[in-house]
């Protein structure tokens, strides 16, 4: 992730130095994201008592395809793990996802061209885990979700772009198991606010 973050660093700072070309559509070309931020995760439960999760960071990264001036695909891969607690008794253990996200965005022309808004949905594979605080082996089932977002992507040169955006996680609770079976139910929703940087190819 540093190593990305210092790569849209060097890229800026050469672009600012080579020239004004900006980009306001990406039809026909492919990027790289990569992206980090800030993740409020719903609650879940355990054995019948609520777990109230911390706030999580998550990063990652992923491809982006322009098919025409408005529609692009996407697929994007991020990871996330935050603590938890029990109300009353302390740590209820840390948690992890891995989201598979596979979308479409919808990209508005404005009339300031190194500004583009977008929305974007699509639906996610959720791939988690759980350390439960006494040591003892438990997983979560693997479950899936939609995910809707908006963004901005802002052209600092024909090639890179920043952006900005929000991201609204719905996905089905899924089982926290052990040896003995079912403990508890674990919900992967979540709210997002991330920032990055997108860099295409062509």
């Amino acid at each position: 992730m540093k190593k990305l973050l210092v790569l849209a660093c060097l890229a800026a700072s050469v672009s600012m130095t080579s020239g004004t070309a900006m980009a306001d559509s990406i039809k026909g070309r492919l990027g790289l994201t990569g992206k980090i931020g800030m993740l409020v995760p719903a609650d879940s439960d355990y054995r019948d008592s609520r777990i109230k999760p911390d706030v999580g960071f998550v990063g990652g990264g992923g491809l982006l395809y322009g098919i025409d001036d408005h529609f692009a695909a996407e697929i994007d891969v991020t990871r996330t793990e935050f603590g938890s607690d029990f109300p009353r008794s302390g740590s209820a253990g840390d948690f992890g996802i891995t989201d598979i996200a596979i979308g479409m965005q919808y990209r508005f022309e404005v009339a300031h061209k190194k500004l583009v808004p977008y929305v974007g949905a699509g639906l996610d594979i959720l791939l988690s885990d759980y350390d439960h605080p006494s040591g003892s082996r438990h997983d979560v089932d693997t479950t899936v979700g939609i995910h809707g977002r908006g963004g901005v992507d802002y052209f600092i040169h024909k090639q890179v772009a920043v952006m900005a955006e929000l991201n609204l996680l719905s996905a089905l609770d899924t089982d926290i198991k052990n040896s003995t079976g079912a403990q508890g139910n674990f919900n992967p929703s979540s709210v997002s606010s991330i920032v990055g940087f997108r860099l295409f190819f062509n």
